[in-house]
């Protein structure tokens, strides 16, 4: 089966290289490019063009990546979204996540990972780098959900949903009336009950389990 693409980056040059690239793989051609999400969005009014999967900028002007994927999510829910960025920070990693992409991808990479990223999303439905523990991947893959015999307390809760945004910690600590120290203990002691050793382990690893709701 193949598999169509878009390209969604507003570096023309960045989005027809990766075009390219993806010609060459077995599985998947590429529709189009666009430069930003509404670009996207007047491309959608024709059903030939909305592709299987999205492989989405998140730096984009008049309307980025997290917008698009927002988008996309709510109005065509099928399409797979493969997140790219030069950012390797579990914050933004974490809300590309809440705003529905089945991946994060950095720019970076060599062509055998973008295609091993491409093939992971559709066959596994999700795709995260390596500097996402393996933990972590083993929860993600799992096809049944664990039973939760872990004890949470309501802070521990609150801070969760706080962990699944956009905030840093100092400000989930303004929202939680408690200091820095504070909220690096509800997240140290989450880190040793779920097993996990960053912010997006812990978020992703509550998500499944439906610890928390987006």
């Amino acid at each position: 089966m193949e598999y169509s693409i878009v390209v969604v980056d507003d570096h023309i040059l960045i989005a027809e290289a990766l075009s390219g690239i993806i010609q060459k793989f077995r599985q998947y051609h590429v529709l189009y490019e666009v430069e930003n999400g509404k670009m996207l969005i007047e491309k959608f009014r024709h059903p030939k063009n909305i592709p299987d999967i999205v492989l989405l900028d998140i730096n984009m002007p008049h309307m980025d990546g997290f917008e698009t994927a927002k988008w996309l999510t709510q109005y065509h829910p099928a399409i797979l979204i493969l997140a790219l960025s030069m950012q390797d920070e579990e914050e933004t990693l974490i809300k590309m996540v809440r705003y529905g992409a089945k991946g994060y991808l950095l720019k970076n990479v060599r062509p055998p990972e973008l295609e091993k990223a491409l093939d992971a999303v559709v066959q596994k439905g999700y795709y995260y780098p390596d500097w996402i523990t393996h933990k972590l991947l083993l929860n993600l893959s799992s096809g049944k959900e664990q039973n939760m015999a872990i004890q949470l307390n309501e802070r521990e809760l609150v801070f969760l949903q706080y962990a699944a945004s956009e905030l840093t910690y100092k400000e989930i600590g303004e929202k939680m009336f408690c200091s820095p120290r504070t909220v690096e203990s509800y997240r140290d002691g989450l880190f040793e009950k779920f097993g996990q050793k960053t912010r997006i382990g812990l978020v992703i690893y509550a998500l499944k389990q439906g610890i928390i709701k987006l």
